[in-house]
């Protein structure tokens, strides 16, 4: 069956996920605020879910209209055959968001929207009963300025769950954000990559599965494996294809932290992400740090405490990545901080700056780029 299919992403990492789908062989993308669309069928949702680095989530997209009253809404999703999708046992779980829309009760929307799924399913399986203990659908009702998107989510767990992260320190940066952040350095597999300030070691773990060619989701499940119209063989295909690219490059990727329990939980998490030969995790406070490497890349997220007493070593720590610049002066230095006073401390305007969501953290994203080496 064909569908529209859609890749969520957080605000800023749109044009990267349109990329890593085009890669993938997929055209005809629209790109929109936090979401991709394209078309693909069954293959597709696996391939996508499986191999997708910098998306949130992949939903399918069910219907698309205008409500302004309940009653529209109601009609709507009511027209939707949803028994096309759900089978008479499926959990149909609704949740949903409304933005700048005259429908603005949200538990209103969801009630409403799940009473006529109900109805559209009476319809097409002839019972006024479902027990709902079968495979889980999650649908979510987003109404944006009066237009309704009804979705059923493939994925299940958000993609940034890769399975290998087990601890992530004190200010976990998403797997997703840290895969967007080595994608836009244009960092490749052979060249020198550290990160000065590695904490669980999400950067460099991301790093080596994109340079050793592994697909992000190959050692975990999506909900809709478990849907009965998901034949298990299709993904079954994807991941042992998925096997058969992974490359065993010759990398050189060094991460350093100063806490022996966080670089600890870098091993571990490298280990369990089947990276842990390529990465050097070792301790090493940042003022100690230089390199005689004439060519390399730095990828960080350095701490960005805005705590009582934290602002003025933060400030220092960002002097001191100046300085290191101005010796390591033909590496790209890639930094994502929450710190607007960066590039002041840092003593020089970056090559590239954009704006980053870590959450809901906005975040930017410094680039200097003078590596020579591209």
């Amino acid at each position: 069956m064909e569908y529209d299919l859609i890749a969520t992403t957080t605000f800023g990492i749109e044009a990267i996920t349109a990329k890593e789908l085009k890669s993938l062989g997929y055209e005809d993308l629209k790109l929109e605020n936090g979401r991709v669309s394209f078309q693909g069928d069954e293959m597709d949702i696996a391939i996508s879910n499986i191999w997708l680095r910098t998306a949130e989530r992949v939903l399918i997209k069910v219907a698309e209209f205008k409500a302004t009253s309940f009653e529209e809404l109601f009609k709507g999703t009511e027209e939707v055959d949803w028994g096309k999708y759900i089978p008479q046992n499926g959990f149909m779980h609704v949740n949903g968001k409304s933005v700048k829309s005259t429908l603005y009760s949200v538990p209103d929307c969801q009630s409403i929207v799940k009473k006529a799924i109900v109805k559209s399913m009476q319809r097409t399986y002839n019972t006024t009963w479902f027990p709902e203990d079968g495979p889980t659908y999650k649908i979510e009702v987003a109404i944006l300025k009066d237009v309704v998107t009804l979705t059923i989510d493939t994925s299940g767990q958000g993609l940034h769950k890769r399975g290998y992260r087990e601890n992530s320190g004190e200010a976990p940066l998403k797997e997703t954000l840290a895969a967007s952040m080595v994608l836009l350095s244009k960092w490749k597999e052979d060249r020198f990559l550290v990160d000065p300030f590695c904490g669980s070691g999400t950067i460099l773990i991301e790093a080596a599965l994109i340079g050793a060619n592994i697909a992000p989701g190959l050692h975990r499940n999506f909900v809709c494996e478990t849907w009965p119209s998901m034949d298990e063989e299709v993904f079954k295909q994807v991941r042992e294809g998925a096997e058969k690219s992974i490359k065993k490059p010759d990398m050189q990727l060094i991460g350093f932290d100063i806490n022996d329990w966080v670089l600890k939980t870098a091993r571990r998490n490298a280990e369990k992400a089947k990276v842990r030969e390529y990465i050097d995790f070792q301790k090493l406070d940042f003022n100690e740090f230089s390199s005689k490497k004439k060519y390399g890349y730095i990828i960080t997220n350095p701490p960005y405490g805005e705590r009582i007493g934290e602002k003025s070593a933060v400030e220092a720590l960002n002097r001191r990545m100046g300085k290191v610049k101005k010796e390591l002066d033909t590496w790209d230095f890639n930094i994502l901080t929450a710190a607007e006073s960066f590039q002041n401390l840092f003593g020089r305007k970056a090559t590239k700056n954009r704006k980053l969501y870590n959450g809901r953290l906005l975040c930017y994203y410094y680039q200097y780029l003078d590596n020579e080496l591209k």
